[in-house]
């Protein structure tokens, strides 16, 4: 009876094992397919969380998009703000549009759908409902390029000494949680949009230099130009005076932009990576401030008098007695 027993319990291990090894994987349930992000919610809450609240989620519902593309009539725009899967139109090509679902942006689907309908991941698990395939483009710069270097972006990376040190996109943009290795990463994508990001990626330094201020400002922690991407953004430096009880006007020193290409008047003053832009102020015996604001619209409401307070990011300011 005992041996009879465990002969039965041998063949029922045997007949589990067989099942397991060449039972095709995900039987148990048929692989989602992928037509929306938000099916992507359920086993990846906090990396959907973290995207909702990102400006990629935003990126064609934004106003200020909207505004300066008059309401997406310059259809170029479309192509980076809902753009199909940049596994679909080829690893550093310039995406194309997509008609459908425009309204969530730069989604889940636009950087991990693969033309066969599979899903690209960091890992394959056969298991998991969207049935993962592990795909090391998504570490690489060539994944952003599609849409970020529209404006030379990832070419000003690969020109600096970031490239060279092996520091790419997803090490600023998108770093590992809480900087453990094993965590998955940020899916925030912070940019010019966070303070913290636009404070290390400059330095803005202003001294007494005889009987004038000295001013640099210097790329430090971007590793392209600073600012980058769209033409619409801009930096702006400005002083004050501070010698009476209420500080002066602001008074423009300097802009760092890459005009739009019908502003052939303008000319192009980015600040590279690694590199530092040297200015000053002559002969100025009270105290003065000077600040370095970041604008994401290149135009004031009023010209004659820009109100960087009211209109742009402050970025740093230094006090100079």
């Amino acid at each position: 009876m005992i041996r009879v027993g465990l002969g039965i319990c041998v063949l029922i291990a045997a007949g589990w094992l067989f099942l397991a090894l060449f039972s095709a994987p995900g039987d148990a349930a048929s692989a989602i397919e992928a037509t929306s992000s938000r099916q992507c919610a359920d086993c990846h809450a906090q990396v959907y969380a973290e995207w909702e609240g990102s400006q990629h989620a935003f990126s064609f519902q934004n106003p200020a998009v909207r505004s300066q593309s008059r309401d997406f009539a310059n259809k170029d725009c479309i192509d980076c703000h809902a753009p199909r899967p940049v596994f679909e139109t080829g690893m550093g090509q310039r995406v194309l549009p997509r008609t459908a679902r425009r309204v969530e942006g730069v989604d889940c689907i636009s950087c991990h759908l693969l033309p066969d309908g599979g899903v690209a991941g960091t890992i394959t698990d056969p298991q998991a409902s969207c049935r993962p395939v592990q795909r090391v483009e998504l570490q690489r710069p060539e994944l952003c390029a599609g849409c970020h270097d529209q404006h030379k972006t990832v070419q000003q990376w690969a020109a600096s000494s970031w490239k060279t040190r092996g520091i790419g996109c997803l090490d600023c943009h998108m770093p590992r949680r809480d900087d453990d290795p094993a965590s998955g990463r940020d899916h925030t994508c912070l940019g010019g949009n966070d303070l913290g990001m636009l404070q290390r990626a400059v330095q803005l330094r202003a001294t007494r230099a005889g009987a004038g201020v000295a001013i640099e400002v210097e790329n430090v922690g971007a590793g392209h130009a600073f600012p980058t991407d769209e033409r619409s953004r801009a930096a702006d430096l400005f002083w004050r005076s501070l010698a009476g009880e209420e500080p002066g006007p602001w008074q423009h020193i300097w802009r760092f932009r890459s005009p739009y290409r019908d502003e052939t008047h303008l000319p192009e003053t980015l600040l590279q990576a690694d590199s530092t832009w040297r200015g000053g102020l002559e002969e100025f015996t009270s105290p003065i401030e000077v600040a370095l604001f970041y604008k994401r619209s290149p135009y004031w409401s009023d010209p004659e008098a820009p109100d960087p307070e009211g209109e742009a990011i402050r970025v740093h300011s230094v006090r100079v007695d």
